[in-house]
């Protein structure tokens, strides 16, 4: 067996290791839940790597306030969060700018599925990571399970809980090194239920939850399962590299060949319970041959046995090869599978046929010793209930070209051998017996290059007869006098034969080779000619231009509007002649969108519609709908095409347009996304700036006016309405100061120019310090207390976490009626598995207006606009401002109309200060 490496091979290794020496290394910490120790396990690495020398920094590590994962990053420089503005609020993101101009050896950024702030420069932290890999830095990450994007619905119907924070299958694939990260479920729930996962009070209800036993198990396995799919990828990779032929057996694997024939549903059936019996991996791989023409009723086929086969839960695949023992052998090596299944073969005249070379599963057992072999009986029934070739359109479409083309080069045989004929006539005398021969081969060869085989054959056994019936004595009789011409005969027929058979079938795969390199020159054409696009009219352009070029079809695209409804993509100018497709069905087209598969015409779902209607699937989600029809010069050709684009490789290579042009169109996306993000910082900065400039120009006259009012309003010497009129000045002034600060607080919080001084405070104590603040306005009106009593300490900024009470509880008194209660509640609650304070204000005024919730955060929003009560709609912005600060957040709670308004936040646990001993 020849083991020699394959140059291209060898090239393309060459090439994968000079890209991966210039890019950094990614090492994933990964693990099956929270609290498995993936953050300590990666910052103990991180201790190791710098005691060895190396730069480490900390880009991004959540500790979740616990103690012990802290103290592993003493020593580690940490890099700055930077703070964007979102929805009129700063938040803290990673630094992605400040990451790249530092350049260490190694970066810790924690959780690899993290969704950054709108108006980052990626959308997701594993884009973040591909870039400082990129810059060749070496990134250190976590990652839990659920976060893998093929294993999210499964865990998600497990668990009961969905998670929306996804990664993409090919980031995890494409590691470096997957550091498994496990502890035994038992070890787990003891470590929740002392209060190393989450605090001690919310232990009892997360292992009611998410941290069952069950769950944890079912999770384990998966995590431990998906972690020995890539090192069994890691190891036939290592196999590929080294160019290893022999079998590692690390794992069991089946590999089933296909055949066209009939009966092959019971051969695939049995492979399926094989591998079930054998609870192993099992592939489905159909061989093209280059010597085999196949009809359209066998490819057709083809195609449902390997349907049939991926529904039974096989991997499938076609391949081509010039021997179809030596291209099984050569698939189920690359693939380390152990055993191949084979049907067994037909009997009789074709069995004596394969003597020479013997049978399939005899040339397999010489070759693949190594490979155990199963040989499995086709069904003979399927054989006699098998309908005649012709019963679908397709079938028949292509029997009535097949005859066209037949008739065509049986034409063409007559006349080549006409010509040769005449030509040799006329030259007769003057040429060789041997040169006559010379002559009717090239007619046998062009005629093969034109029309195929069945041509090819028919001109040589008339070559033979002409040159037998024109040139041998005695002439113009078939009858031979010299018996050597019988030799001279039998040579010439077998050689026009071979050159007819050699000729054909090269000129098959060459046809097959240049149909190939179109497609992938148009293919690169495309991405080359995508990326430089910046219009979405130019992408859908582009698109249709090259796919009616390949497949020959017209096309329409179907974009989501803001509410997710398609509407058609009209073209600005139908420049491509005949590409735009008319006859669209935008329900078949919303059904794709809404499910994100294909349907219409060649599918299972929807197979009446005109067109074929494929999802344009980006990175992160459906960008629109591709319609796909396919147009010929008759309907016959029209049904064949549509027939052939059913078949694995042409889907493939539809499916590769698609993704092409929806990764284009998600690029512009993004990229509309980020200028608008700009835009609107710039904005925010300039409303900021011209808030901060107004609120320190107004400021000092107006304390001057306050000071003037209550200098005056002690006057004993001004009556008593020249003093009220004082006292109401000083009182209006102190509300323009109380505003003024309102201004400034805001730009302050905006511009991220404040630093909190978060020290540890008891909630009712600052619940206590808003209400003294408020003693005047509170007057007449009870306020009823709800404070839990085991309320754990918060670490905030009491002064600001006082300024949103105050805020809360202001806004209740002006919103409802004199004399009505107001009522704060507060007590722990559990969210996305970590404990938090949930604080809410209530009050019984009318409500917030339906149309409001989603705009009430937002900074110069007011309940009614109309209203005499006092106040620019501040409050509630600087109250979510600070929140969010605290990496918390705040929201108005559901209420019925008329039953008053309540507003909630929710600020983190973080793990409690010891106390001093007495």
């Amino acid at each position: 067996m020849n083991t020699r490496p394959d140059p291209d091979d060898l090239l393309e290794r060459v090439m994968r290791d000079e890209e991966r020496q210039a890019r950094g290394r990614l090492k994933i910490f990964f693990g099956f839940s929270a609290g498995v120790g993936k953050t300590f396990a990666m910052l103990e690495a991180a201790q190791a790597l710098a005691a060895q020398g190396t730069d480490v920094i900390a880009g991004v590590v959540e500790t979740h306030g616990r103690a012990e994962t802290e103290a592993q990053l003493a020593g580690i420089t940490r890099l700055p969060m930077r703070r964007l503005p979102y929805r009129d609020r700063q938040l803290p993101e990673f630094d992605l700018d400040a990451a790249l101009e530092r350049h260490p050896g190694v970066i810790l950024v924690d959780e690899l599925a993290h969704s950054n702030v709108p108006g980052s420069r990626h959308a997701k932290r594993w884009q973040d990571i591909d870039e400082l890999l990129r810059a060749g830095i070496d990134v250190y990450t976590t990652l839990n399970v659920q976060h893998i994007e093929s294993l999210n619905d499964v865990v998600g119907q497990i668990t009961g809980i969905r998670v929306f924070e996804t990664v993409p299958d090919h980031v995890f694939d494409e590691a470096d090194d997957v550091m498994l990260v496990d502890i035994p479920p038992d070890e787990l729930l003891a470590r929740l239920q002392q209060g190393k996962v989450y605090l001690p009070q919310q232990a009892e209800k997360a292992g009611r939850h998410f941290f069952r036993k069950g769950n944890l198990i079912a999770l384990r396995e998966i995590a431990l399962r998906r972690t020995a799919d890539r090192v069994d990828a890691d190891m036939r990779q290592y196999r590929a590299d080294r160019s290893i032929a022999q079998l590692w057996q690390a794992r069991e694997r089946i590999v089933v060949a296909v055949g066209s024939g009939v009966g092959e549903e019971r051969l695939i059936r049995e492979a399926a319970r094989l591998a079930a019996k054998l609870q192993a991996q099992w592939l489905a791989v159909h061989v093209d041959l280059p010597g085999q023409h196949q009809a359209m009723e066998a490819r057709e086929r083809v195609v449902a046995y390997l349907k049939l086969a991926q529904s039974l839960g096989a991997e499938t695949a076609s391949i081509s090869g010039e021997e179809l023992s030596a291209a099984l052998l050569q698939f189920a090596r690359s693939r380390n599978a152990g055993k191949l299944v084979i049907g067994q073969e037909a009997g009789g005249l074709r069995q004596l046929l394969r003597w020479p070379r013997g049978t399939l599963a005899q040339r397999i057992a010489r070759s693949g010793g190594e490979i155990d072999l199963y040989t499995i009986a086709r069904s003979r029934t399927r054989v006699q209930q098998e309908h005649p070739a012709g019963d679908s359109a397709a079938s028949a479409a292509e029997a009535l070209l097949m005859r066209r083309r037949h008739a065509r080069g049986t034409l063409w045989a007559v006349a080549s051998c006409v010509a040769t004929t005449t030509l040799a006539f006329v030259l007769d005398g003057k040429l060789h017996p041997a040169n006559v021969i010379m002559l009717y081969l090239v007619g046998v060869m062009l005629v093969a290059m034109r029309h195929g085989r069945g041509a090819s054959i028919l001109v040589s056994v008339l070559s033979v007869l002409s040159f037998d019936f024109f040139f041998v004595d005695p002439r113009f009789s078939i009858t031979v006098s010299d018996a050597q011409y019988l030799l001279t005969l039998a040579v010439m027929l077998a050689v026009s034969l071979f050159i007819s058979s050699l000729t054909a079938r090269l000129r098959r795969q060459a046809s097959v080779a240049m149909q190939r390199e179109g497609r992938a020159a148009n293919l690169y054409m495309l991405g080359k000619e995508l990326s430089a696009l910046l219009t979405l009219d130019q992408i859908l352009e582009i698109g249709r231009r090259h796919l009616a070029a390949v497949f020959g079809a017209r096309i329409a695209f179907f974009l989501p509007d803001s509410a997710d409804q398609l509407r058609l993509a009209e073209p600005e100018q139908d420049g491509g002649g005949g590409h735009v497709l008319k006859n669209v069905d935008a329900g078949v087209a919303q059904w794709v969108y809404d499910n994100g598969q294909a349907a219409g015409k060649g599918t299972a779902t929807l197979p009446s519609a005109a067109a074929l209607y494929l999802p344009l699937t980006a990175t992160m989600r459906t960008r629109g709908v591709l319609a796909f029809a396919i147009e010929a010069a008759s309907q016959e050709e029209q049904q064949l095409a549509t027939a052939q684009l059913a078949l694995p490789e042409n889907r493939q290579m539809l499916e590769i347009f698609c993704s092409q042009i929806a990764m284009a169109i998600e690029r512009l996306h993004y990229a509309e996304v980020a200028q608008d993000a700009v835009v609107t910082m710039e904005s925010e900065r300039l409303r900021n700036s011209l808030l901060s400039a107004i609120s320190h120009d107004l400021r000092t006259p107006l304390t001057s006016l306050v000071g003037s009012a209550d200098v005056l309003a002690a006057n004993d010497r001004l009556d008593d309405d020249a003093r009220a009129m004082a006292r109401t000045i000083s009182e209006q002034s102190q509300k323009m100061v109380g505003l003024m600060n309102n201004l400034l607080d805001m730009a302050r919080l905006q511009a991220g120019v404040v630093t909190l001084n978060r020290q540890w405070n008891a909630l009712e104590e600052l619940t206590g310090s808003a209400l003294r603040l408020l003693a005047k306005a509170l007057e007449g009106r009870p306020v009823d207390t709800r404070i839990a009593p085991d309320l754990p300490l918060l670490r905030v900024d009491a002064v600001l976490l006082e300024r949103v009470l105050a805020n809360l509880v202001e806004n209740a008194i002006k919103y409802s009626p004199a004399g009505s209660p107001v009522t704060i509640s507060a007590h722990v609650e559990d969210s996305d598995g970590q404990p938090q304070v949930k604080v809410c204000v209530s009050d019984q005024g009318r409500g917030f207006p339906p149309a409001m919730t989603q705009h009430a955060f937002e900074k110069f929003t007011r309940g009614d606009n109309e209203s005499s009560t006092p106040g620019v709609g501040l409050g509630l912005a600087i109250c979510r401002a600070i929140i969010e600060a605290h990496q918390g957040r705040i929201w108005i709670a559901p209420q019925e109309a008329g039953q008053g308004a309540t507003v909630c936040f929710m600020l983190p646990v973080e793990t409690q200060p010891a106390l001093p001993e007495e």
